[in-house]
């Protein structure tokens, strides 16, 4: 308390102090008669000076910044088109910094050289034609430059991938990734969020997990077996509203088995190969070095951004809508810890955009490693497929009600 009297009482001394002063430099005016508007030839030059010495001081400074912190603080790109990115951007700060040092040079510059002398007025340049068509043109040049390249290198940055890329899936909620691998066949799986069940979190399109899906809403404990008998169970009483809510439950999920039944009649059951080889992994991507991939990405819930700094990708993940994007990585792991001398550095995925209370833990660490480590860990995973993680036998899976056609019929009827 008496440390917060102290601040007080100074800061009001202070205060008063300089009240003081101003008061003292105007009484000092009107003894030598000076108007306030009037600015001796010495407080001129003085001020003259002074901005240029600022000048020196600001350029000092701002190179000061950047020798000790790095030309952006960026970092070298994990990417080779990180690397075409950071060039397009350098080109873009080595001309916005040739303008600062030149716009900043003639405005102190000027301030200095043309400070106002006794008895020679200012001279009045009102336009110039040659002086507009200079500053519009040079400008218009300068920006279609940057304009062209920039539309080349994304045009280039979300093209088609090569025939060789990998492909992955990052899948995101609140408030993780999960990871597919596009397994031997390099082709991922198909997917429909009606097929959304605990042993299928990534919603992965195959006979057996239509079954599943169609077992759980029939049968399971919230099913439709189940709501119907609670609705037709004259021993219990519902409130209007829970009578509402439990109705609307049971048209939705009837609804919802129309679909699931329809699309186990359209079904191709060839397809479930490219989804059984999928690998699932959580927690850690790992990548190769120089191998290009395909980046597939979706959302559960909400927007979520995946963001991956050091290749310099990064692009949305929006709910019902599929995104992409592609890079090939040009350093492992180890090879980044040793430049940046950081024995615990990992590249990191993060969401970008703000998803929620827990969005600051959304995060993922990428692992990049040589050709023969990659081939070894993934050579690990040929038995944590999506069918040996979650199917492991095909015919063990939750099986549909018998008579599908006839189960159907009955949730028609009802």
């Amino acid at each position: 308390m008496e440390n917060k009297l102290i601040i007080l009482l100074v800061i009001v001394l202070g205060a008063i102090a300089i009240a003081q002063l101003v008061r003292i430099y105007e009484i000092s005016a009107k003894l030598r008669k000076n108007e306030e508007h009037e600015i001796s030839h010495r407080d001129n030059n003085l001020n003259a000076r002074m901005m240029f010495g600022f000048m020196l001081a600001f350029f000092a400074f701002f190179i000061y910044l950047m020798s000790a912190y790095g030309w952006t603080g960026r970092g070298s790109a994990a990417s080779h088109e990180g690397e075409e990115m950071d060039w397009l951007l350098n080109l873009n700060f080595v001309i916005i910094i040739a303008i600062f040092f030149f716009t900043n040079f003639l405005l102190f510059y000027f301030t200095w050289r043309y400070v106002k002398k006794p008895g020679v007025p200012a001279f009045y340049y009102p336009h110039n034609n040659k002086l507009e068509m200079l500053w519009t043109v040079v400008p218009a040049i300068v920006l279609a430059v940057i304009i062209i390249l920039g539309l080349q290198t994304w045009s280039h940055l979300t093209g088609p991938t090569t025939p060789e890329a990998e492909k992955i899936e990052l899948f995101s909620k609140q408030f993780d990734w999960t990871a597919r691998y596009a397994g031997a066949d390099n082709t991922l799986g198909l997917y429909d969020y009606k097929l959304t069940l605990d042993n299928n979190e990534l919603a992965l399109l195959t006979s057996n997990t239509i079954d599943s899906a169609l077992a759980n809403m029939f049968g399971g404990a919230t099913g439709i077996r189940s709501l119907q008998k609670l609705l037709n169970n004259r021993d219990t009483v519902f409130s209007d509203s829970t009578l509402s809510v439990l109705k609307a439950d049971l048209s939705r999920k009837e609804r919802l088995y129309r679909f699931l039944t329809q699309m186990k009649q359209n079904h191709n059951p060839k397809l479930d190969a490219s989804a059984w080889d999928d690998i699932i992994q959580k927690d850690t991507l790992y990548l190769c070095k120089g191998q290009e991939y395909e980046i597939a990405l979706r959302a559960k819930d909400v927007i979520h951004s995946a963001y991956l700094p050091h290749f310099r990708a990064q692009m949305n993940t929006v709910p019902g809508m599929a995104t992409r994007m592609k890079f090939t990585p040009n350093k492992t792991t180890a090879e980044m810890r040793l430049e940046k001398n950081d024995e615990k550095f990992n590249y990191i995925l993060m969401c970008n955009k703000i998803c929620g209370g827990a969005h600051y833990k959304m995060k993922m660490i990428v692992v990049v490693l040589d050709k023969p480590a990659y081939t070894k860990w993934m050579d690990g995973k040929k038995k944590a497929t999506f069918k040996d993680q979650y199917f492991p036998a095909a015919a063990a899976a939750p099986a549909a009600p018998a008579d599908t056609t006839a189960v159907a019929a009955a949730v028609t009827m009802n």
